[in-house]
């Protein structure tokens, strides 16, 4: 994997770079639409193609081993070739859904054993297998397996949980030297910071994964229920301690003020499921607020969705329409609220970049911070 770092802001810790892999090339700082189950939700492929033009989607190695299942996967040739997707794809370890199945799983060195949300039966991730199923899926980065500590959670067991990580993550870096790729590229491997709140144990973890010479880093263990100041405390300590040569991927963040605060503290990649969730349940993002599409405010509103430019495509559809396919429970509305906030995010990180390049970042955040933090 080739990094180029191509301009750091002036006033912030912005970054502006360019990040290779086998299915193409990703400009940073970027935001990865989420795929769990080897689809966008409400989005068809022509449309990411076409429309939302991301450069990375990420899907979930947990939803896919448990379906489809590894075997289909591999005999479709992988996941590019199974969704006929041809951009790059990032898959998560399944640490964050085994943190997430707190209430039926049990977590020991070997690894974790877990009942599938499913249908109840019983299944064990281990570093090695978490390797194993990343390369069935044939994602062009992968993530170390790790535990996702929940917030808040005492020293001890930040501590205890942030070193069993460490021994994960170097028998994930001999699986992934041991086994060989599966679809004629390469995967990249990249371990994750853990150390929940503490700043002690987040500079440890951050030392720890610099110095295994991955070829890029993410952190974890953020936005699951701290405060904002908490979140961006913890990047920043990580952050200066990273290596400036690698990117660096903040897992599961976050709303466009996180993306654009974090941003600044350095960190390159992103991917949450916030555009997509909230589009379904009518909240749209827009460069001057969010707004609620269902309210009734909208109801003979003909103006835009999106006054900015970021639309998805040729048709600019109207708050009223959009309103009236929610009340009248019309799939449609789910879509195109979808494709608006995917657009909207793409764009927002886009023009981040754009500013970073020109070292105009730091005013044009200022701006559009306070702008997004209206409720229209």
């Amino acid at each position: 994997m080739k990094f180029d770092l191509l301009a750091t802001d002036p006033s912030s810790k912005a970054r502006a770079g360019t990040l290779s892999t086998a299915h193409g090339n990703l400009e940073t700082p970027i935001f990865m639409p989420v795929g769990t189950a080897a689809t966008v939700k409400g989005v068809h492929q022509r449309e990411l193609r076409n429309d939302i033009k991301p450069d990375i989607i990420l899907a979930n190695t947990y939803h896919l081993y448990l379906r489809p299942g590894t075997s289909i996967l591999e005999k479709a040739g992988g996941l590019h070739q199974f969704m006929q997707w041809e951009q790059p794809i990032l898959t998560d370890s399944g640490g964050y859904q085994v943190y997430s199945l707190s209430a039926n799983r049990k977590i020991k060195e070997e690894g974790v054993k877990f009942k599938s949300h499913i249908d109840g039966s019983y299944h064990v991730f281990t570093p090695e297998s978490a390797i194993a199923i990343q390369r069935s899926i044939g994602a062009d980065i992968i993530m170390a397996f790790d535990e996702c500590t929940p917030f808040p959670c005492d020293y001890q067991y930040a501590k205890t949980s942030m070193e069993r990580t460490h021994r994960w993550l170097q028998r994930c870096i001999s699986a992934h030297q041991e086994m060989p790729f599966q679809y004629g590229f390469e995967q990249y491997l990249f371990p994750i910071v853990q150390g929940s709140s503490y700043t002690d144990l987040r500079k440890a973890s951050a030392h720890f994964a610099s110095e295994q010479e991955a070829p890029g880093i993410a952190i974890g263990g953020l936005s699951v229920g701290e405060p904002a100041d908490i979140m961006y405390a913890m990047t920043e300590t990580v952050c200066a301690i990273l290596p400036e040569s690698k990117p660096r991927y903040l897992m599961g963040v976050g709303t466009p003020i996180n993306i654009l605060e974090n941003i600044a503290l350095g960190v390159d990649m992103f991917d949450c499921v916030m555009p997509t969730r909230n589009a379904r349940n009518g909240m749209l993002f827009t460069a001057h607020g969010t707004l609620n599409i269902k309210n009734k405010k909208w109801e003979a509103d003909f103006s835009p969705l999106d006054p900015e430019g970021y639309c998805f495509a040729d048709l600019e559809y109207s708050k009223a329409y959009v309103r009236h396919l929610f009340t009248v429970n019309e799939m449609l509305g789910k879509q195109i609220a979808t494709l608006h906030n995917l657009s909207f995010y793409l764009w927002l990180v886009r023009e981040a970049r754009k500013h970073i390049l020109a070292g105009t970042f730091g005013p044009w955040k200022a701006k559009m911070v306070h702008q997004m933090q209206v409720r229209l």
